[in-house]
């Protein structure tokens, strides 16, 4: 059974899913997302593989090179989590947040579960990999926010992933900043706007 934090909301409000990355917890963007979307349900799952203790969603190899028969395994887990949240809180509007690997997760999720989410805010996403065409993801919202030295998601391969998700059909957003892996203000700010 996946560990995670769960507030509550209203009835019929929305479901913002936080995904941590790679020594967060679920409670690294758990009080955030309260704050993001008051009276939302907020559900944030805890990474089950640890990397020399610190926590993440699925097993890599080495740095940007993934573990993908353990990647789909978790990914189809965590399409199930989800889908158990969304029919114990009854939501419509389904929203995915995650950060670095916690993003790599909720994209692959959703790239093989198209169905599960209706907004996705992917942050410094790496996608090490071309996704095969999926039709299902036509008039999702995403917004992708990325740094342009990220040394740890390559720009090119955030700007592939973007143009991906365009072919597809998402109604798609995204934030650049002039530095790193790190989150800045203003991609705080696209979020907001994002979610509003």
């Amino acid at each position: 059974m996946m560990q995670a934090a769960r507030h509550d909301g209203r009835a019929g409000a929305p479901l913002l899913l936080t995904f941590h990355g790679t020594g967060g917890d679920e409670q690294q963007f758990h009080g955030f997302g309260m704050e993001l979307l008051p009276g939302a349900h907020v559900v944030s799952p805890r990474g089950e593989v640890s990397e020399g203790g610190a926590l993440r969603f699925f097993r890599r190899k080495a740095e940007g090179v993934y573990d993908m028969q353990d990647l789909a395994q978790r990914r189809d887990e965590m399409a199930r989590f989800v889908a158990a949240e969304i029919t114990r809180t009854g939501a419509t509007r389904v929203i995915g947040l995650g950060y670095s690997n916690g993003a790599n997760i909720l994209a692959a999720t959703a790239l093989e579960h198209p169905a599960l989410f209706t907004d996705m805010a992917l942050l410094h996403p790496l996608i090490p990999w071309t996704p095969v065409p999926q039709p299902g993801l036509a008039g999702r919202r995403v917004l992708v926010t990325a740094g342009e030295r990220d040394p740890i998601c390559p720009a090119p391969l955030t700007r592939a992933l973007a143009d991906y998700l365009e072919a597809q059909g998402v109604a798609l957003s995204q934030a650049w900043h002039p530095g790193g892996h790190e989150i800045r203000p203003e991609e705080i700010e696209a979020l907001r706007s994002f979610l509003a």
